[in-house]
């Protein structure tokens, strides 16, 4: 039976009470409150939900995750960030690339990224807790990425891509800074064929809560001040 939760508390029930089918489904209900979405990544869990639906809480088991250390990066797109042909930076217009992994895209009418979410993590990138990364050609906005970080452990929200390998320039330059600041895992949540030709894998939940309990009070070197790199 799925849980809905109190608007009075914070608290998310146990992961292992997470259903089977749909794979994750946790929890509905409570809004999307700074506070509580900072709770529910600490506890492991992340909202999606369409238009017309309630709030849904998940905790897909396996969990696709990403070590730093088991990045790939493909002969071409190795080529592509040589190049420089596209410059990246760190934190420079969160809202736009929120606005742009919301856009419409290929076979895709509706956004799980409505307005009240898009406000709910601008308002955690105010806060300093979600950071976005930017895809620049000829100052064109053309991909980005963002996610929230916690400790040594980063969680990736969403990513969008207007140009040919923009989003693959964009994770791939993200993973080798956080790599440099001492954080030693990436959640993607759910498995794509995008995700999975970057390095990405599966681990069970009960890995991914004990990576949780273990890193996510640990210090890291992030600089994330609006940045080029």
């Amino acid at each position: 039976m799925l849980t809905w939760l109190n608007r009075d508390t914070l608290e998310f029930p146990p992961l292992e009470k997470a259903l089977r089918d749909p794979n994750g489904l946790l929890a509905g209900g409570g809004d999307l409150s700074p506070e509580r979405l900072v709770s529910a990544y600490r506890h492991g869990c992340f909202p999606f939900f369409m238009p017309g639906q309630p709030i849904l809480w998940w905790s897909p088991d396996p969990r696709t995750v990403l070590f730093p250390e088991e990045l790939h990066v493909s002969r071409s797109l190795a080529k592509l960030m040589r190049q420089q042909y596209y410059k990246v930076t760190f934190d420079q217009d969160f809202p736009a690339v929120i606005r742009g992994c919301a856009g419409p895209r290929e076979d895709v009418h509706d956004t799980w990224i409505s307005s009240s979410m898009q406000a709910a993590y601008i308002e955690l990138h105010a806060r300093g807790h979600a950071h976005s990364v930017e895809v620049w050609e000829d100052g064109k906005l053309v991909g980005g990425l963002y996610g929230l970080a916690m400790g040594r452990l980063f969680f990736g929200e969403s990513m969008f891509s207007r140009a040919d390998n923009a989003s693959k320039v964009g994770f791939a330059t993200l993973v080798e800074r956080l790599k440099a600041w001492g954080f030693v895992m990436i959640d993607c949540q759910m498995p794509t064929n995008h995700l999975h030709s970057l390095g990405a894998r599966e681990i069970s939940r009960h890995t991914f809560a004990d990576y949780l309990s273990k890193y996510l009070d640990q210090h890291n070197s992030a600089d994330w001040l609006p940045r080029r790199v």
